[in-house]
């Protein structure tokens, strides 16, 4: 019996070892940063990790498919898993691809994971030399200065939604140099594209996923759309965005084209960056290289699922921790890239996004990091661990979504009929509070009372990315049409005011999505990442309807932009400056004042009026106070006497009103 019980243990044992997988600790590190391709004239150096393989081939083509091999090359294994391969002529325009040996059995040929360039729809890894894709003047291209991260306002952009109507004027429609085009217009004469992003007055534009991703066949990029997010290069730009995704220098060019142009407006750009899991997984380059390490595993060893897209990526084992952080650099470095979103952030490790942040920030002193902190599943990595919401601060100079004042302002994303705060639905004024002081902590704050969020979870405001809307889920203005049906068009654009207004003056990093501006829709649309261009691009006529909510956004950027009270740099500030008024407040009303002297503004007080229900409020207010904007309409000193006031304002349903003294 005892041998049998030892049997058991044993059989249970191998079966647990098997079912774990191999001991990923114990594979070497290699801590060069030279993996992937080293070009120059005389010869061109190929390198690859792969520990576990028996051999290794290189393969070069005359070009990005089809057959036409120029040689297959064996690859000599050197230190720490990296195989080496060296070609002594010019390699330039020339492909290549790699084959491993791994249990005696070759894979199918595979894409280098830190390749630079790359072919038609990424079949083959392209040899350029990388000085000759820079743009005239490069050299002196030079990013704006940010001061501070709650300076930015940032608007998010799809790189081919921007253009590819007819209504944008716009001749290179759905491609990076679309988006280089000046004097551009729609049929009533207004700025579209670049021109209409600088009129806007934003300071950067976040464009969604621009690398190198799997959905769109290049060589017929209008057959059908997507966001992008599911890479399948990192560090290369997108090839149905280019004009020629045949030739692996024209994207780099014409990416690098864009970055200048929106550098010329004084406009920062911010990647929208994928790293938490690749579109391929079993067939992935970096599972055919060396297969499961890059991904974690559940506890039958089979590839966990965090992201809701088949894999989640492993970004606290030492190769891709060092992969995440080399291609950052590279588009910082290569591209003059100005900041990067992290998409499903809460599955990287803690350790991994402070290292990023540090390395980061040496180079670019004022770059833009945030993420969403937030999962789309469970992981095997501890929450403990991971860059979640609940743990930003804990991250250095990395700020996180707010859903808190998402919802809050909106409705919840997950109940399409639910309202928000400036769609009429009560209790939601703790949540809008939370969100005004940029989930910091505050005294006059009831965390018992807000959405989600039950403790403040940022540690300055820098943390906290301030929005109502973005590419997922209804954009604002088809959620208002769900949430709010039987409101007017009118009173649903008041809404719309009340809550951009909310998002510009919170504090915290101001986030925008494009089209918000003249109440884009997406005719319901809630998920639009495959859908039609009929239903994701801009139509840019829509300025012209809706000019009066176009110039009332432009100016409360600008309101933000001149006044420092709405761009608080501590949480102690915040603390202390921000004052709630809480007697005889009505439901559905918020009163605060920001201490705009201790602030260092021109206005010595600010008083600000949110109501966020359908009925009209009378409210008493001091003589000495100046009306900037009162309900949802700004005045303007050269067409309207700023008058004192003499006796109680009314306030409108649904309506953002400032005052201000001097």
């Amino acid at each position: 019996m005892k041998r049998l019980f030892m049997l058991l243990t044993l059989l249970t044992q191998l079966f647990s070892a098997r079912s774990q997988g191999p001991d990923f600790s114990k594979y070497p590190v290699y801590t060069g940063n030279d993996l992937g391709i080293n070009y120059s004239p005389d010869r061109s150096i190929f390198k690859i990790w792969a520990p576990t393989a028996g051999a290794a081939e290189l393969k070069l083509y005359h070009a990005g498919t089809g057959n036409n091999s120029a040689g297959v090359f064996p690859m000599v294994k050197k230190g720490k898993g990296v195989w080496v391969a060296t070609v002594y002529t010019d390699q330039k325009n020339k492909f290549y691809t790699f084959r491993v040996k791994i249990n005696n059995k070759w894979s199918e040929e595979i894409t280098d994971p830190y390749v630079k360039a790359v072919g038609v729809n990424g079949k083959r890894g392209a040899v350029v030399n990388m000085k000759e894709t820079n743009p005239d003047d490069w050299e002196n291209d030079r990013s704006p200065l940010l001061k501070h991260p709650t300076d930015a306002v940032i608007y998010e952009l799809h790189v081919r939604d921007a253009s590819i109507d007819i209504s944008s004027g716009i001749r290179h429609k759905g491609k990076f140099l679309g988006l280089t085009e000046t004097g551009t217009k729609n049929a009533a004469g207004q700025p579209t594209g670049l021109d209409h992003i600088k009129e806007l007055g934003i300071t950067h534009v976040h464009l969604l996923p621009s690398f190198d991703f799997n959905s769109v066949d290049e060589s017929k990029p209008d057959a059908k759309y997507n966001w992008g997010y599911d890479p399948l290069h990192y560090n290369v730009p997108e090839g149905s965005y280019a004009t020629n995704p045949y030739d692996g220098a024209v994207r780099i060019k014409e990416f690098k084209q864009m970055v200048q142009a929106f550098h010329q407006q004084g406009i920062g750009v911010i990647m929208d960056v994928v790293y938490n899991h690749t579109a391929l997984t079993e067939k992935s380059n970096f599972n055919q290289l060396v297969p499961g390490y890059y991904y974690r595993q559940d506890k039958t060893g089979k590839f966990s699922n965090a992201t809701a897209c088949g894999n989640e990526t492993a970004s606290e084992r030492p190769m891709f921790r060092s992969f995440m952080l080399e291609s950052l650099l590279y588009w910082v470095n290569e591209y003059h890239v100005d900041g990067f979103r992290f998409d499903l952030m809460g599955v990287h490790d803690i350790e991994t996004m402070n290292l990023i942040s540090r390395e980061l920030h040496k180079v670019k002193p004022d770059i833009l990091l945030y993420g969403e902190g937030w999962t789309a599943g469970a992981s095997p990595l501890p929450d403990s661990l991971r860059a979640l919401k609940a743990n930003t601060a804990r991250l250095d100079r990395i700020a996180a979504f707010s859903d808190d004042i998402r919802d809050g302002i909106k409705g919840s994303v997950f109940e399409h009929a639910d309202k928000g705060f400036a769609s009429g639905k009560s209790g939601m004024e703790e949540s809008i509070k939370f969100g005004i002081t940029a989930s910091c902590p505050h005294p006059q704050v009831d965390y018992s009372k807000v959405n989600y969020s039950k403790v403040p979870w940022a540690a300055s405001p820098s943390q906290t990315v301030s929005y109502c809307e973005c590419h997922d889920n209804h954009v604002l203005a088809d959620k208002l049409a769900i949430s709010v049906k039987d409101a007017t068009p009118e009173q649903r654009e008041q809404m719309q005011r009340l809550a951009l207004s909310i998002v510009l003056t919170s504090q915290g990093i101001s986030f925008l999505h494009a089209g918000t501006e003249f109440m884009r829709t997406k005719q319901g649309v809630e998920n639009s990442y495959e859908s039609s261009d009929s239903i994701n691009s801009i139509d840019w006529n829509m300025k012209k309807e809706h000019a009066a909510l176009y110039d009332y956004l432009r100016a409360l950027i600008v309101l933000r932009k001149e006044h420092p009270a709405f761009r608080l740099r501590t949480a102690a500030a915040i603390a202390e400056q921000i004052k709630f008024a809480g007697k005889k407040i009505p439901e559905g009303m918020i009163v605060y004042e920001i201490d705009g002297k201790a602030a260092g503004d021109s206005w010595s007080k600010i008083l600000i009026f949110l109501v966020g229900n359908k009925t009209a409020i009378t409210y008493p207010v001091d003589i000495t106070w100046k009306p900037y904007i009162l309900n949802n309409r700004l005045l303007m000193k050269d067409t309207e006497i700023q008058r004192q006031l003499t006796e109680d304002i009314h306030l409108s349903p649904y309506s953002f009103s400032l005052f201000y003294q001097q």
